[in-house]
């Protein structure tokens, strides 16, 4: 009995090794590949991390069994264990159980946002968009949507609730609708993807919003402060916290302190006037391109959604240019407010744009394109 024990207790050090390479391969220099690493664990990988936890997990089991049920010498030792097993048993069952549960973050910044990303950022074209090839299709009009995770459905399980998908049904047969939307896409980077997109635009869709400026402010001086994701935990509790999908979780569902002074950043940013000259010089390269082509600009602000009378005061200074420049602007504050609070986000951590206000998105293009 003694032997089967210390048999088990081996195997659990071996298992240490499996451990190291697949919880910790960056502390030993190994660096794995596939496809979407290193934001999330591929399917396989978490597989791979499932078979471990059950391995242990018997292991485990024959300790308890040799050195708890069969041993007829019982103290505190047989008691902590009594006590320890079926807590272990626990947590490595919830562990395995939340390696699958999808959850959309904002900024792929939990695990389960990351199974959520795996799972549902489909389909995926050559280009790297989250939209159909760039084929040309003759006699149809091309409605090009450029914009950041807002445009590209962040949150969204499917294209089909996301704006330009919605607008396409509105258009009909005649027209085309594709999505350049990538997710932390600035005004600049915006710029760049349209001119260099295969398919040439009938009509240019430019969905906006308020931190479109970042980039162009931060190379202007403008900095944000705060703290970031995980400096509320230290040492082990932090590589459990990071490493680990239950931990993960739990950590994601409790509230923390602010991460930034975002709205700080972004009401000086629209108030200094080199910034907005830079910005407008994006901008500038979107309608250059719209005149190049002979395709229309418009323009269409999504706000902080509850934020409503501070987005519009923040981007007014980028409204008033581009409406100089001809372009037709698209303001959502009065739909947006009247769709309640918890029906304008897809999630209790993810604050983009929910179905409903894709909807009202797709309305007002409609509106105008048609």
């Amino acid at each position: 009995m003694m032997s089967k024990l210390v048999s088990s207790i081996f195997r659990i050090c071996l298992l240490g090794a499996f451990f190291v390479l697949l919880f910790l391969p960056d502390r030993v220099g190994i660096t794995l590949s596939y496809p979407q690493y290193p934001l999330s664990d591929s399917l396989f990988l978490r597989l791979c991390k499932t078979v471990f936890w059950v391995l242990v997990a018997v292991e485990l089991l024959r300790c308890f069994y040799y050195g708890v049920v069969k041993n007829t010498k019982r103290g505190w030792v047989s008691n902590l264990m009594t006590l320890l097993f079926p807590l272990s048993l626990f947590l490595i069952f919830v562990e395995v159980i939340f390696m699958f549960v999808p959850q959309s973050h904002e900024g792929v910044l939990s695990k389960a946002s990351q199974i959520w990303w795996s799972k549902y950022w489909k389909p995926l074209n050559a280009l790297g968009y989250r939209d159909r090839e760039p084929q040309p299709a003759p006699g149809k009009k091309q409605v090009l949507v450029i914009g950041d995770s807002f445009s590209a459905g962040h949150g969204l399980k499917t294209v089909d609730e996301r704006f330009s998908n919605q607008l396409e049904k509105k258009l009909g047969e005649g027209y085309e609708v594709r999505n350049l939307g990538v997710s932390g896409s600035d005004t600049g980077d915006e710029a760049k993807r349209l001119a260099e997109y295969p398919v040439k635009p009938d009509v240019i869709v430019l969905q906006y919003f308020p931190n479109d400026i970042e980039r162009v402010a931060q190379a202007n001086g403008l900095k944000i402060t705060g703290g970031q994701p995980f400096d509320d935990v230290k040492g082990i509790a932090e590589q459990v916290v990071r490493r680990f999908y239950l931990p993960n979780f739990i950590y994601w569902q409790l509230p923390h302190a602010q991460f930034s002074t975002f709205d700080q950043f972004v009401e000086k940013a629209y108030s200094d006037s080199t910034v907005l000259k830079n910005h407008f010089s994006d901008l500038s390269k979107i309608l250059a391109y719209g005149d190049s082509t002979g395709a229309p600009v418009c323009a269409v602000f999504v706000p902080f959604l509850f934020q409503l009378d501070k987005s519009e005061g923040y981007t007014r200074p980028v409204e008033d240019f581009l409406k100089e420049k001809g372009v037709k602007v698209i303001t959502l504050k009065k739909e947006i407010a009247a769709i309640p609070e918890k029906e304008r986000i897809v999630g209790k951590n993810d604050g983009h744009a929910s179905a409903a206000v894709n909807a009202v998105i797709a309305d007002k293009l409609y509106e105008i394109i048609k």
